[in-house]
């Protein structure tokens, strides 16, 4: 993967391909955000720039000397690995014999004992490629069919990492080893990878992958450059089937929290709690923007491209219940969903809640009983 495949985002390329460009790339560095953001794709396309034999927008002897060149935002998107030199070939199919992955795995009924990462790598190949370098871990979960059970990165994964870094590279200058969701690690083992994290080999590179750095072991943590990646608006994007459903789901949702109704708001939790995580999820997201569609209008009087019929109607009509003194309060409330639905919270509980926070963020304007009429 190449950096400009990877939308937006141009400040975290700029800082990695200028420690390539300082010959100062950190042994050890961990990539942390959202599900939604474009982390993994970021650290294979920086590995891949690494060992790019023929990276552009850079002289031959720039590519070989600790040169002075400096980017700027205006600079970046021409400094890129080529995609065409077998390296890079082999990088986007993911077949590179120095790029190494580990990630959390179980038994399942192709693995029925003693599961390891490499016992999964076709899987794993597939789903990146399938995906787009950029998935959630239930969604893994269910590519390779662990059913009930939670992965881990295991004492097998972690013998496996010092084995295979003890190897001369191949045909690059750096071996990569890339950690997917490090916080599955499972506590006991991580000992055994101290040291070699710490103090690898010449020309390694780790790159740990996280959406929760507060579950990493400590001492994993401790020695990491930690790099956080945005949310990536492109991961954000919610096809018209599911809009125009979460249209009807946030207008009723919303009426009974400005009337707060109560009974109908637990009667919501309930229904939603039966949808699967990436519905709900999809929902927080939708409310979001649509609270944003809102307060742009109120505001500033900007109609949202691509809203028509009963849906922009509505965000007329609601747009002046989005207020100064409410507005931080939906977007903390909502993106703070959006994390504990990723991190399996309860959604019934979640949404309850939720709903109950929403009625009082309407409070100061609610004077009667009775329900908005938009």
């Amino acid at each position: 993967m190449k950096f400009s495949e990877i939308s937006g985002n141009l400040a975290i390329k700029n800082k990695l391909i200028q420690t390539v460009l300082d010959q100062r790339v950190s042994h050890a560095q961990l990539f942390f955000g959202a599900e939604d953001s474009d982390k993994l794709a970021l650290a294979i396309a920086y590995a891949q720039f690494i060992n790019c034999t023929n990276k552009q927008g850079i002289r031959g002897e720039e590519q070989s000397s600790n040169s002075d060149l400096r980017i700027t935002d205006s600079a970046a998107p021409g400094i890129d690995s080529c995609g065409s030199c077998p390296s890079c070939i082999k990088y986007q199919k993911l077949v590179h014999p120095d790029l190494h992955f580990i990630y959390p795995v179980a038994t399942t009924k192709k693995v029925t004992k003693k599961p390891q990462s490499k016992l999964f790598l076709e899987e794993w190949r597939r789903f990146l490629l399938e995906n787009n370098f950029g998935s959630g871990l239930q969604n893994w979960y269910d590519a390779i069919g662990i059913e009930n059970k939670q992965g881990i990165i295991n004492a097998d994964d972690c013998s496996e990492i010092i084995t295979t870094l003890g190897y001369k590279s191949y045909e690059s200058d750096y071996k990569v080893m890339i950690i997917w969701m490090v916080e599955k690690l499972y506590y006991a083992t991580a000992p055994k990878i101290l040291k070699i994290l710490e103090e690898p080999p010449e020309k390694t590179l780790f790159i740990l992958v996280s959406e929760d750095p507060d579950q990493i072991i400590k001492t994993i943590l401790s020695r990491t450059l930690m790099v956080k990646i945005p949310r990536s608006l492109t991961r954000l994007h919610i096809n018209n089937e599911d809009s125009a459903m979460h249209f009807v789901t946030f207008r009723q949702w919303m009426r009974a929290c400005y009337g707060a109704k109560v009974t109908e708001l637990i009667k919501f939790a309930s229904e939603i709690a039966k949808t699967g995580r990436e519905k709900q999820k999809s929902l927080l997201i939708y409310s979001l923007q649509t609270i944003g569609f809102c307060a742009s209008m109120n505001y500033l009087g900007k109609i949202p491209e691509g809203i028509e019929g009963d849906e922009l109607k509505f965000i007329r009509d609601f747009s002046p219940f989005i207020k100064s003194e409410n507005l931080a309060g939906f977007s903390t409330l909502l993106n703070d969903a959006i994390f504990h639905i990723e991190r399996n919270a309860h959604p019934g509980t979640l949404f309850l809640d939720l709903s109950l926070q929403i009625v009082r963020l309407f409070k100061p304007a609610f004077i009667t009983n009775k329900a908005i009429s938009v």
